[in-house]
């Protein structure tokens, strides 16, 4: 049975705090998706045209639209953290949350720019563990946006199944 102050809701941060929450994650999270497109669009006709990939490779249309609807659950889930109030749990979710961001954007500079399904390969693997810690994270403090990133986790699960299929095709 959990005790009164268990089960008391923390306080709600006022509305400037929330709205400037929503800025914060939304800018994060739209910089990350920028700098993978930088390293991404201007090799998409080129080199990654010419790669040999899997009969299960999406057609190139439907990696916008998943990506953006990964991208505005990823900035809900990151908005719903940073409004809960400061804790060691809040603090070790977030810096995971930054980490795969970090690794996501770069895996487009490692696998699209540097031209190299093998680095790509490499930053996948560590970017789904950092993805399911996260997870587990936000677990602790939010179950709704911990939610929120298992899309995130299935996406890039599938993410490293077509990788290692264009570094096996190509390699």
């Amino acid at each position: 049975m959990l005790s009164a102050e268990q089960n008391a809701r923390p306080p709600k941060p006022s509305y400037g705090k929330n709205i400037a929450y929503g800025v914060l994650a939304l800018a994060v999270v739209a910089a990350t998706s920028i700098a993978g497109q930088i390293a991404t669009y201007p090799n998409i006709a080129g080199w990654y045209a010419g790669l040999t990939k899997p009969a299960f490779n999406p057609p190139n249309w439907v990696f916008a639209p998943v990506w953006t609807a990964l991208y505005v659950l990823m900035a809900f889930a990151f908005w719903r953290v940073l409004r809960l109030p400061a804790s060691a749990q809040r603090t070790a979710a977030i810096v995971l949350f930054l980490i795969q961001l970090v690794l996501n954007a770069a895996w487009s500079w490692m696998f699209f720019a540097a031209h190299s399904p093998l680095l790509g390969l490499i930053n996948i693997v560590a970017q789904w563990l950092f993805i399911v810690a996260t997870i587990s994270a936000f677990r602790k403090v939010d179950a709704v946006a911990a939610l929120c990133l298992v899309p995130l986790a299935a996406w890039v699960a599938f993410a490293f199944l077509l990788n290692s299929a264009v570094w096996w095709l190509n390699g």
